[in-house]
């Protein structure tokens, strides 16, 4: 016998019913969170980077991310050494790597973003590692060492 989940947990979220988060640059949304949908393993959203602009560079202390490119192209820097990623490209961002997202090109880039394992707590799932785009103060986890 298989065991099914019942269809009330299951949930559409639709990325326009989001609020962009910009804080570390572009425009990130989180669809597939704890908050939306009560997940407890990762969170899936998107990024949308305009021409010239970045996700400021930070690390995460307990995710592992995932990237892929739907259109457009993005450079991710690791540790400062750039992966360049076009349409149907991914990538996995190792656990505590430092990473930026930068769009070089002339047209908009796409990204489906993952995460997982979550962090203990939310505060704790990104450490900035430099200055932020339109003057946010960068974010450091407790207990950890920039």
């Amino acid at each position: 016998m298989t065991a099914t989940r019942p269809t009330e947990l299951a949930q559409k979220i639709a990325a326009a019913d989001i609020a962009p988060n910009r804080r570390r640059g572009g425009d990130i949304r989180v669809l597939l969170s704890p908050k939306t949908v009560g997940s407890t393993s990762g969170f899936m959203g998107t990024l949308r980077l305009e021409p010239a602009e970045f996700v400021a560079e930070h690390y995460h202390p307990y995710s592992e991310e995932f990237l892929y490119v739907v259109s457009g192209h993005i450079t991710v820097r690791l540790d400062g050494r750039p992966v360049d990623l076009g349409p149907g490209e991914a990538m996995m961002v190792p656990i505590k790597t430092r990473h930026r997202v930068e769009n070089h090109a002339d047209e908009p880039a796409q990204v489906v973003i993952h995460l997982g394992p979550l962090a203990p707590r939310p505060e704790l799932g990104h450490v900035d590692t430099e200055p932020l785009p339109g003057g946010h103060e960068p974010i450091q986890a407790v207990g950890e060492v920039r």
